[in-house]
């Protein structure tokens, strides 16, 4: 058994200790907003917060998160956060949404460390999150118009 903070909550698990954080957060306690992309943490959709930092969870054994602090999308709620997901609708960057949720907990992440980043720092932020569609403008401007809403 396995015991972390996800979202704010104390959870216990009782899964084998090699199973990946991912399909505990999607298939034991139900938070299916971190998806599967490629299961070799090369895409970033799986992408949550780990003790503060961006984690791929599709390759984080759960046996590696007793007392862990665990944030998904749908427990993010940081300024940076809510910045970034304002400026995602407001230019409209999701087109099939498959990668969103790994795309704003990574820009979010970013936002945090580097409140007002160069298209250099978000290119090497955002490198490790692959969006099928292509929308890198879009989400790049989307990161800069956070940014200065967080600013202001």
């Amino acid at each position: 058994m396995t015991t972390f903070t996800v979202n704010g909550e104390e959870r216990t698990v009782d899964v084998p200790g090699d199973t990946p954080l991912l399909w505990v957060l999607r298939d034991e306690l139900k938070l299916t907003g971190t998806k599967f992309g490629c299961g070799v943490a090369q895409c970033g959709a799986c992408t949550v917060m780990l003790d503060g930092m961006t984690r791929r969870s599709c390759v984080t054994p759960v046996s590696t998160l007793e007392g862990a602090d665990i944030q998904t999308i749908e427990g993010l709620n940081t300024p940076e956060a809510e910045a970034v997901q304002a400026a995602w609708v407001n230019i409209d960057v999701p087109q099939c949404g498959w990668c969103q949720s790994g795309q704003v907990v990574s820009a979010a992440a970013l936002l945090y460390e580097i409140p007002n980043p160069t298209d250099e720092e978000i290119d090497q932020a955002m490198a490790g999150n692959i969006c099928r569609c292509a929308s890198y403008v879009r989400i790049r401007q989307a990161i800069k118009d956070a940014a200065k809403t967080l600013e202001g």
